[in-house]
C-alpha cells in the first residue's frame, strides 16, 4: 500500500475511533434517536437526487436502512446515553466480527474455522473485564443497547453480501432514507411532543457540530474512502487497519471527556483487539496442527 493511502486509511479510523465522543457531545443537547435520525437524513438528501440507484433490490436497501439506521446506530446512540462511555462502546461494538462469523453460518452455511471460534471465545473474555469496570463508564442498559447494535451491525453485513452490489456508496445513501422516519418515530415514543416543539431550543452548536460530523467525515467520506481503498488494494491490507477504531475510540474519549482508561479497561481492550487479530489472521496458523500435535505429545 502506498503510503498516502495508508496515511488515508489511518486518518479514517481515527474518524471512525473518535466519531463515539462526538456522537456523545450530540447527545448533550438532543434526544438518541432523534441524533440519529437527522445523521440518515442528511446522508441520504439531498445526494438521492444526484445519484443512480444501485441495481439492487429495494427490499435489501429498505432492510440494511433500518438495520443500520435504527439497529446499529440507534442503539450505538442510546447505549451512549444510558451512561456507556464512548470509548467502551467503540470497544464492544467491535464484536460485530464475530456475531457476523455466526450469521454467517446460520444463514449463509459459511463454516466456522476454528481460530474464529478461538477469537470468539478470546473476545468474550474482553467483555467479562468491561463487566467488571466499576470506575461509572460502564452501565448494564449502556452495554445492552450496543451489543443489540453489535448484532445489529452483522446482520446489515450479511445483508450486505446477500445483495451482492459493488454500488457500495449508492446502496448507503438510498439505505438511508429508510432510517430517519422509524428513528423519529422512536425519539416521539421515548420523548414525547417536546423532542420536536424543543427541538430548535436545543439544537446548540454542539448538536449541529456532531450531526454534521457524522454525516459527512464519518459516513460519506469515510464509507467511500474505505470502499475505495478496498477496491484499490487486498482486502487482508485494508481490514485490518480497522483494529485501530476502539483505540481511537477510547483515546479519543479520554482526550474530550476525561474518561478514565485503566487496567481493565487496557486488559479488556487488549484481548478484544487480540480476539480480532486472530479472528483476521487466524487462517495464518495452523492451529489443528498445533493441537494435534499436542495431543500426541500426551
Amino acid at each position: 500500500m502506498q503510503k498516502k493511502d495508508f496515511l488515508l486509511a489511518v486518518f479514517i479510523t481515527f474518524v471512525w475511533g473518535i466519531n463515539f465522543s462526538i456522537i456523545k457531545l450530540g447527545l448533550l443537547s438532543l434526544n438518541p434517536f432523534m441524533l440519529a435520525g437527522l445523521r440518515f437524513l442528511l446522508c441520504a438528501i439531498p445526494l438521492i437526487f444526484f445519484i443512480k440507484k444501485p441495481n439492487v433490490s429495494m427490499v435489501h436497501i429498505a432492510s440494511y436502512g433500518l438495520i443500520f439506521g435504527v439497529g446499529l446506530w440507534g442503539m450505538v446512540s442510546l447505549g451512549i446515553y444510558f451512561g456507556i462511555s464512548a470509548g467502551v462502546a467503540s470497544l464492544v461494538l467491535q464484536l460485530s466480527a464475530f456475531f457476523t462469523v455466526i450469521l454467517g453460518s446460520i444463514v449463509l452455511h459459511e463454516k466456522i474455522q476454528l481460530h474464529k471460534k478461538l477469537g470468539f471465545v478470546t473476545a468474550l473474555a474482553g467483555i467479562a473485564f468491561i463487566i467488571s469496570i466499576t470506575d461509572g463508564t460502564v452501565t448494564y442498559f449502556g452495554l445492552f443497547f450496543v451489543l443489540v447494535g453489535a448484532i445489529s451491525w452483522s446482520i446489515a453485513n450479511v445483508i450486505v453480501k446477500k445483495a451482492g452490489t459493488k454500488e457500495v456508496f449508492a446502496f448507503l445513501i438510498y439505505a438511508s432514507i429508510f432510517s430517519p422516519i422509524p428513528l423519529f418515530l422512536l425519539a416521539y415514543l421515548t420523548q414525547g411532543d417536546s423532542v420536536f416543539v424543543n427541538f430548535f431550543e436545543n439544537l446548540d452548536g454542539k448538536a449541529i457540530f456532531s450531526i454534521l460530523f457524522q454525516v459527512y467525515p464519518t459516513t460519506l467520506m469515510g464509507y467511500w474512502v474505505w470502499n475505495s481503498l478496498l477496491h484499490k488494494y487486498p482486502a487482508s491490507s485494508v481490514a485490518p487497519l480497522s483494529l485501530l477504531v476502539p483505540i481511537f475510540g477510547l483515546l479519543g474519549s479520554y482526550f474530550v471527556f476525561n474518561e478514565p482508561i485503566g487496567s481493565l479497561k487496557i486488559s479488556a481492550c487488549f484481548l478484544i483487539v487480540l480476539g480480532l487479530i486472530i479472528n483476521t489472521f487466524g487462517s495464518n496458523f495452523k492451529f489443528k496442527r498445533v493441537f494435534d500435535k499436542t495431543r500426541d505429545i500426551a
